[in-house]
């Protein structure tokens, strides 16, 4: 829910702080501040609001000596997004300072304690309480590292925590539990941070840390230990591959747009190395990561958000492409349901970050109860990528806007392709080529229509942006494309939208429809476009308003009396949702610009979902 980052190395602190939460935004946007040591004494700085505010405030320049820091910004979890809540946070003498992502579940319990000791709170935070309890701890402890052990100990929740203080200067600590926090490893400097990118133009060598560890970093000293009892940890050093071009906008007016327009790309590293075609021209699947565990009798699959769609989508294709019994939970529900696990039975998780709590925790419990757990996701070294028995990487690279495009994309890629997979595994006989060519020949046909459809997109926003109410419907697959289609509105233009299976429409929601509450109907070409076609005409039968997404048919486009049609390329069923995808975002982000919303960072939302 946080960005963080530390240093500790030879450039002015500060600024590289400041650069590194710039990149880590996309975590949380609603205050930040950096502490650093000058002078023997610390100090802190932070503000309100996005990171301008705090920029200015360091205009003065009185940092320029610190060449070690901590810096952070904020997505609210305990108090409100104002200043006296915004970290870092400082111990009751202030001798300490730490920022925090995660929560401390028994904080107020801590919080008591410290009161009745003589400690005074100046926010709302569970942070500053776990301050004044490393301040505490080092009343006894032989060192400061000793306290920020004991203080974590004694601390419930899940975390990530980075630490400095005045008796050890130019000194960073950090620690992890269930939060992502990993190491960059510069020549003479170090760094810690929530993700690559905040210290990416510097080093691309990096230590992923795991629950339970300690780190500590000094210019170019770097150690880890064991937090029970701070033995040595042995650490390996990984190099990433990623550059800073990956995070850049590249001449797009949002980082959205842009990773939308990503998206054959995205499809053309998600197949690379996956398909390949034989001799005789065939093509075929290779997924060698599920190669050495048994075809599921039954494969769960758990997620969260646009990932849950996206796993509604590919539930479909599992089992008719795949012959895989396929069932879907929502992460938060499945981990406290207690379900039924029988053995041969796999959970499959999907998560953009590999760090969502919900769907690490639906991890967890299904390993608890024998299950084989299969991860999809985008980060390498992320928790679920660790902790799963064999991990899919989607391959969408960075994706720094909050909404998530080009992540479902891939992950869509990857559950088309593992049905492919299990069918050809299975029953070689009737494996589905011409899928696998329609998607082999996807990303060249994607790259030629997206310009049409970002255009298209435009008009359709300037036409819809004074509604208030939206309602999205389709079948089949489409029903997923329906629920993510009516998210994306939500998320990014703060239209209220619905997304409904258009079959359920009779059932209930048919009591909204009137001439104010416009419908996108996802009427594409496959076995189902008669039924959708039906729902349609009920719709306006009662003046509503219909967006219809269809396709051409041999040439000529369906014959639909709706106020707008929507003309996507001719292109296999299943394919098809890939050119249906990319034209709802685009019509949610084009509704949003021309609302004036903030695209790439929605209010109240964040990035990367770490906590409960």
């Amino acid at each position: 829910m946080c960005g963080i980052i530390g240093y500790s190395g030879h450039r002015p602190a500060v600024p590289l702080l400041v650069e590194g939460l710039h990149r880590l935004e996309y975590r949380g946007y609603d205050s930040s501040g950096v502490a650093f040591e000058q002078a023997g004494r610390l100090h802190v700085v932070k503000a309100a609001g996005k990171l301008a505010a705090l920029e200015a405030k360091l205009e003065n320049n009185a940092y320029l000596l610190a060449t070690s820091g901590i810096g952070h910004t904020r997505w609210a979890t305990h108090g409100l997004p104002v200043e006296k809540n915004a970290h870092p946070h400082l111990s009751q003498d202030g001798d300490i300072a730490i920022i925090h992502n995660g929560i401390i579940e028994n904080f107020q319990e801590i919080k008591d304690e410290l009161s009745a000791r003589g400690h005074t709170f100046l926010s709302d935070t569970d942070t500053e309480v776990l301050a004044h309890l490393i301040g505490e701890e080092r009343k006894s402890a032989p060192s400061l590292c000793e306290a920020f052990a004991r203080a974590l100990r004694r601390a419930h929740g899940a975390y990530a925590v980075v630490m400095m203080g005045v008796e050890e200067p130019g000194v960073i600590y950090a620690a992890r539990m269930a939060a992502p926090l990993l190491m960059g490893v510069g020549v003479g400097e170090c760094f810690v941070a929530s993700d690559i990118p905040a210290f990416l133009p510097y080093t691309r060598e990096v230590v992923f840390l795991e629950d339970g560890e300690v780190a500590r970093i000094e210019g170019a000293k770097w150690q880890v230990f064991s937090l029970a009892d701070l033995s040595p940890v042995k650490k390996s050093v990984s190099h990433v591959p990623w550059d800073m071009q990956a995070a850049a906008k590249g001449g797009y007016k949002h980082f959205m747009l842009k990773e939308i327009m990503e998206q054959p790309r995205v499809i053309t590293d998600c197949l690379t190395g996956r398909v390949s075609e034989g001799s005789d021209g065939e093509l075929s699947v290779h997924l060698q990561e599920l190669d050495d565990i048994p075809v599921p009798a039954r494969l769960h699959i758990v997620a969260c958000g646009t990932s849950y769609n996206a796993g509604l989508w590919g539930q479909q294709l599992l089992e008719n492409v795949g012959g895989i019994p396929t069932d879907l939970d929502i992460a938060s529900e499945f981990r406290y349901r207690d379900p039924i696990l029988l053995p041969g039975e796999a959970v499959m998780v999907i998560s953009q970050s590999g760090e969502t709590a919900d769907t690490l925790a639906a991890l967890r419990l299904a390993k608890e109860k024998g299950c084989r757990v299969i991860g999809l996701c985008n980060v390498v070294g992320s928790s679920i990528a660790r902790e799963a028995d064999v991990v899919l990487y989607t391959q969408a690279g960075p994706e720094i806007s909050v909404a998530s495009t080009k992540a479902m994309c891939s992950q869509m890629v990857l559950l088309a392709l593992m049905a492919l997979y299990y069918g050809q595994r299975r029953t070689p006989a009737v494996f589905d080529r011409e899928l696998l060519a329609a998607l082999h020949a996807l990303p060249e046909k994607l790259s030629a229509a997206l310009p049409a459809m970002q255009e298209r997109a435009g008009q359709l926003a300037l036409r819809f942006a004074s509604s208030r109410s939206f309602f999205y419907l389709g079948r089949g697959q489409c029903h997923a494309l329906a629920l993510e289609g009516a998210l994306k509105l939500k998320e990014l233009s703060y239209i209220h939208a619905e997304g409904y299976a258009a079959g359920e429409m009779k059932h209930g929601p048919i009591a909204l429809i009137d001439p104010q509450f416009p419908t996108f109907a996802l009427a594409l070409d496959n076995a189902l476009f008669p039924k959708v076609k039906s729902n349609i005409q009920e719709v306006l039968a009662r003046q509503g308003r219909v967006i219809a997404l269809v396709q051409e048919k041999n040439g000529k486009v369906p014959d639909l009396s709706v106020e707008e049609l929507w003309v996507l390329p001719a292109a296999h069923p299943v394919i098809s949702c890939f050119f249906a995808l990319p034209a709802l975002q685009l019509f949610s982000y084009q509704m949003a610009d021309y609302l004036g919303k903030d695209v790439d960072q929605p209010r109240n939302l964040a990035k990367s979902v770490t906590v409960e």
